[in-house]
């Protein structure tokens, strides 16, 4: 294992500096239970310190080139590349799941960190016509301000990545409260930023719990752009609570991800993509599928072939396992009610269901792969996000049937459809209701250069990455620049 420190601090003006009170919380390992290290407990004063502090470095910072900006994060990237090894080891221990996962999703996010690094070459306004004679008209990009940016915990080194590099490349300072169950994940990027040579007080990591730090971060007066990704619940009080200061608000929040299975769909193709898409990562993805939605025609045969290769997965860290535990003991246990609840109101359990208690599993936070079917499509589980290993089946008599219910969810993330038919392909990604359509894959995947994000509960209208994600921090400023010629 990679050594760090037993206790993880705050990083403010390039210093790691524990909180103001002397507090602690203890993150633990979810594979076994024991403790990972101790974890500054920060507050509304933690935060108020960073803010102040990036504040001060916000007009250096932008007024730096974007290109030189770009050619500090390639620096960035280029450091996060030769640690990646050590970044993958934290993720793993952090998550529980395995290192070659983990190191798959650090090498994703230093793509991504590639990709915003090269904006700097491309910050592109536009140049345009007038209908004014001698009059020119352009756009040009400028930065916010501060961007307060709070991370989930389930991929967090890509999480970090994904909103630090486009805020920092459009020339605002940040101030990141990192997820409290994977702080070490956030402390590591901090002390990796600082020495790549990136300035003190641009980039500034809070640590605790959302309740404590991340809510006076919404709430400070001197953030102007907040980026959120996580649920929809905590998604609704930042509204609240930012909305009316009218600071730009990013949230990317949860999902109940349809995968529809056609009667003419490659199964075992089908079924691969089933498994990664509600098992994988332990189902903790927002694009998880989480409603598999299949042809009544073929419902016994894909539910038989499911079964078949839901009971293959092995559960554990290893890289050899298919997936690990979920991150904490509390959602182990939100999720077993969901379960029981769904049980006495008559669904039937395929596969899993429980905690897994052998002495391999014991002592971590392990949910078995879990398989459910009779279960109406309004009940509270079908409309509710679980974020773990959890998939309900559903049957249904034809594509329109099927196109209805990938629709009749309060959320519009991700979805899926497996058929060798064009025209059902086409139709399905017109008209299902979500920011992502896939056909013949999983429900999760994003790339780098394309943007992410939902409709309806799943988020509130912005994307990112992508060169979309430079909408939500920069700021679009018209120039008109009127000649006499007679000056010439």
């Amino acid at each position: 294992m990679v050594n760090f420190p037993q206790q993880i601090c705050n990083w403010i003006n390039g210093q790691e500096i524990p909180s103001q009170k002397g507090a602690w919380f203890t993150k633990l390992n979810p594979c076994n239970g024991q403790i990972l290290s101790q974890v500054a407990r920060s507050q509304a004063e933690d935060v108020a310190i960073a803010v102040e502090v990036a504040r001060k470095q916000q007009v250096a910072w932008s007024e730096i080139p974007p290109v030189k900006r770009g050619e500090i994060l390639h620096d960035l990237v280029l450091g996060l590349k030769a640690r990646q090894e050590e970044i993958a080891q934290i993720v793993a221990a952090e998550t529980g799941k395995s290192y070659a996962s983990a190191l798959g999703e650090t090498q994703g996010a230093i793509a991504l960190g590639l990709f915003y690094a090269s904006e700097g070459q491309r910050l592109y306004g536009r140049t345009t016509t007038s209908a004014v004679p001698h009059k020119h008209a352009l756009t040009v990009r400028q930065p916010l301000g501060v961007a307060g940016l709070i991370i989930a915990a389930n991929t967090p080194i890509a999480n970090v990545a994904w909103k630090v590099f486009p805020a920092l490349i459009c020339g605002n300072t940040a101030v990141l409260k990192a997820a409290e169950d994977t702080p070490i994940t956030a402390w590591i990027f901090g002390q990796i930023a600082q020495a790549a040579g990136l300035p003190p007080g641009v980039l500034n990591i809070i640590q605790g719990y959302g309740e404590e730090a991340g809510a006076p971060l919404v709430a400070h007066p001197d953030i102007d752009v907040i980026s959120f990704t996580g649920s929809t619940a905590v998604g609704r009080k930042i509204q609240a609570v930012a909305g009316p200061s009218l600071k730009r608000i990013s949230l990317e929040l949860g999902g109940k991800n349809p995968l529809v299975v056609c009667d003419d769909a490659d199964l075992d193709n089908a079924v691969k993509w089933t498994v990664l898409s509600a098992f994988s990562n332990a189902g903790q993805r927002c694009a998880a599928g989480s409603r598999i939605i299949i042809f009544e025609s073929i419902y016994d045969q894909f539910r038989d072939l499911l079964l078949e290769k839901t009971k293959q997965l092995k559960v554990g860290p290893k890289d050899s396992d298919d997936l690990g535990p979920v991150i904490n003991n509390r959602q182990l246990q939100q999720m077993l009610s969901a379960i029981a609840t769904a049980k006495a109101k008559g669904a039937k359990i395929l596969i899993g269901g429980d905690r897994l208690t052998d002495s391999e599993h014991k002592d971590g936070y392990y949910l078995a792969p879990t398989l459910l079917e009779n279960i109406s499509p309004e009940a509270e589980i079908s409309q509710t996000e679980l974020f773990g290993p959890i998939a309900i089946l559903y049957s249904v008599s034809d594509f329109n049937s099927a196109l209805a219910l990938a629709n009749n969810s309060p959320y519009g993330l991700t979805a899926s459809i497996h058929t060798k038919n064009l025209h059902r392909a086409i139709r399905f990604c017109e008209k299902v209701q979500a920011g992502v359509a896939v056909v013949n894959g999983g429900t999760y995947g994003s790339e780098p250069h394309m943007p992410f994000g939902g409709f309806k509960q799943s988020g509130n209208g912005t994307r990112e990455p992508g060169t979309e994600a430079l909408d939500v921090y920069s700021e679009l400023k018209d120039i008109y620049i009127n000649i006499d010629p007679n000056f010439v």
